[in-house]
């Protein structure tokens, strides 16, 4: 597989992610009549928050990920990187949801990760 479509996997992967996550916001919204903000509903918070936290750090990694790809970096690398950011947001946004802390810690670290490593490897071969 190409390195370009291994990115496209992750991309829609995160694009759903993220389309989820406001939709659990939004149906929050209409139950608790809250139109800005979070009202005090606890649960409304955490789920803009679990929201807000996908949409601070999703798009950085996938111009990541498209520009790593564009440049020739392997697919193995981009599925290693990609898959692991993937499943740290997955578990950030589980462990958030349900305030269940071991899970955003995970979720973070190999989001952290995925993020650094793409970096280096876009810095490196944007100066060799």
């Amino acid at each position: 597989m190409p390195p370009l479509e291994a990115a496209a996997i992750y991309v829609g992967i995160n694009m759903l992610l993220l389309i989820y996550l406001s939709s659990r916001v939004v149906f929050m919204r209409r139950s608790a009549q809250v139109s800005v903000g979070h009202g005090g509903n606890i649960e409304l918070e955490l789920r803009t928050r679990t929201h807000g936290n996908a949409s601070e750090y999703i798009p950085a990694m996938l111009v990541g990920l498209v520009t790593a790809a564009f440049m020739g970096i392997p697919a193995l690398w981009i599925h290693i990187l990609g898959g692991a950011f993937t499943a740290g947001r997955i578990l950030h946004a589980v462990g958030l949801s349900g305030t269940i802390f071991q899970l955003r810690v995970t979720g973070m670290l190999l989001t952290w990760i995925a993020m650094i490593l793409i970096a280096v490897m876009l810095i490196y071969h944007g100066l060799a």
